[in-house]
């Protein structure tokens, strides 16, 4: 346990921090689970403004520092990608990694 003053504020300032850093990624997160699901759809209006509002969400979480601007530039763009492929195949469009697995 901390002795000092300053240690124990710095305890303090990092449970806020934590909580709030915390709460900024669960909302990407819930951006781009809708996002996913206009994928699974199929339907590139909808795909579109979802990716919208996600990439937006990224951007105002990387500004505020919880993640870092190249993550989030990372982000956008594996999300704009998948977009793509909705929009050439036209069809749904199943995710997967470098190896090949299923995400």
């Amino acid at each position: 346990m901390a002795h000092s003053l300053s240690a124990k504020k710095r305890i303090r300032q990092n449970a806020k921090h934590r909580a709030r850093n915390r709460a900024r990624k669960d909302l990407i997160k819930n951006e781009v689970k809708g996002f996913a699901a206009a994928i699974a759809s199929g339907d590139v209006k909808k795909a579109t403004e979802a990716l919208n509002q996600a990439a937006s969400r990224i951007d105002r979480v990387a500004a505020k520092g919880t993640i870092h601007k190249n993550a989030a530039a990372r982000k956008r763009s594996r999300l704009a990608k998948r977009l793509n492929v909705l929009k050439a195949g036209g069809g749904k469009h199943e995710h997967t990694t470098k190896r090949g697995a299923k995400v």
